[in-house]
């Protein structure tokens, strides 16, 4: 068989599509891979074929002048994700017709498949690989973005009735406008439902790399969503710190990073934390800088905390007795692997939903804040520390990712959509 893999240029969403391009070419598969022309070395030394396509950074793009909230996710979102889809739309049907693929893979924001789905040419199947918290519309009345949890009950139902009025005119309804504009002029129709929903239900399947336990009930949950568990963490290619043969010597180990995205201020969370726990000789605080430079952290750092750019985060999860993260989905989830409670915060892009699961599901605490203090993050990490309900729940999370054969259930959504009929 042979897949055609489209990425959004970023590490969170390439890293995904990559690990399914391995499962895949592990049992012969053909691999071709799309996506922008900066990621181009990260695919290749993963020993695959790519076909770049021209990038204006749209994915990078973070308002500042606007605090979190619907308008500024509005402009994130547009610029991000929505402008490039036409762009992107163009490079596979090319492709399509160039390469002949028996399946499309695509993360769940490249929204160039979009005009492929809606219009009337002839196209392969088509499968998603969700990089995120399930961004269906919520039974429950709730708006997506908030970070609202389930409803308890009626007063709660009417009063995300009314946050969800306002997040529909400030964010839904002129995203989705904005959307069916560039799906007509690519002579595709307009979306079926809100673009969020529209991006899990429009496809032939839908991979979502995580548990139900860590998600909300949908019930009844459309069908061509498959519940997968999570794959490997990538590996982490070079030499290993100087420094790590001081995890043996530790007593506890916390881990602080910012991802690879929203990691432009690392005084947002990574400072406070290194901060918060300068005075425990008892901990050793690892932290990341998600691939900027190591002195980006401008604060002198304690004797307990040691620094790097990257992590082969496969060997460190196990090892860690709790992570304090802005809410990256993919780090959480491969935490929650090794069974390690969480600490979270950040309120930008997806990151007040993934926060607010990390609370709801008991594995940790959502501190619901970009910028912590050192106060908070103490108290938030000692909580996950000491209280052992914490990890018992990321235990039986991590039990509940055991379950999945993930390689197995990916390959075998993958050869499903193949056999399926399309246009």
């Amino acid at each position: 068989m042979k897949l055609l893999l489209a990425a959004t240029p970023l590490t969170g969403h390439i890293n995904p599509l990559l690990a399914i391009a391995r499962l895949a070419a592990a049992r012969g598969d053909e691999i071709v891979v799309t996506t922008a022309s900066d990621f181009r070395p990260k695919v290749e030394a993963a020993g695959f074929r790519c076909i770049p396509y021209a990038d204006d950074h749209g994915p990078e793009y973070r308002e500042t002048e606007l605090p979190p909230g619907p308008e500024r996710g509005r402009r994130e979102f547009q610029r991000r994700f929505i402008d490039c889809m036409p762009r992107q739309a163009e490079v596979l049907r090319t492709l399509v017709a160039a390469e002949r693929p028996d399946v499309v893979v695509a993360g769940s924001l490249f929204l160039g498949v979009l005009p492929l789905l809606l219009g009337d040419r002839p196209r392969p199947p088509i499968v998603t690989c969700n990089v995120s918290f399930l961004f269906l519309d919520r039974p429950d009345g709730a708006p997506l973005g908030p970070g609202l949890p389930p409803a308890r009950d009626a007063a709660d139902r009417a009063r995300y009735a009314a946050i969800k009025a306002a997040v529909d005119e400030a964010f839904t309804n002129p995203v989705r406008a904005y959307t069916d504009a560039l799906l007509a002029r690519a002579g595709a129709s307009p979306l079926p439902a809100s673009l969020t929903h529209a991006i899990l239900t429009l496809p032939d399947a839908v991979v979502q790399l995580t548990v139900p336990d860590f998600e909300y009930d949908f019930s009844p949950l459309p069908p061509r969503i498959h519940f997968v568990g999570a794959l490997s963490p990538p590996a982490v290619t070079g030499p290993l710190p100087a420094w790590w043969p001081d995890l043996d010597r530790a007593r506890r180990i916390v881990l602080v990073t910012q991802g690879t995205l929203a990691n432009a201020d690392l005084g947002e969370l990574v400072e406070p934390t290194l901060q918060a726990l300068a005075d425990r000789e008892d901990v050793l605080v690892l932290a990341t800088t998600g691939g900027r430079p190591l002195d980006a952290i401008r604060m002198p750092l304690p004797a307990n905390a040691r620094v790097a750019t990257f992590l082969p985060f496969g060997d460190l999860m196990p090892r860690l007795d709790a992570l304090v993260t802005n809410g990256g989905y993919g780090t959480i989830r491969f935490t929650l692997q090794a069974g390690v409670p969480v600490v979270s915060a950040g309120l930008t892009e997806d990151k007040a939903e993934v926060g607010t699961r990390v609370g709801w599901s008991g594995v940790g605490i959502n501190l619901a804040a970009d910028r912590p203090d050192p106060d908070m993050l103490r108290r938030g990490i000692d909580a996950v520390l000491d209280d052992p309900r914490y990890r018992t729940r990321a235990r039986a999370m991590a039990q509940a990712f055991a379950r999945h054969d993930t390689a197995r259930e990916i390959l075998a959504v993958l050869d499903a959509a193949a056999q399926r009929p399309t246009r």
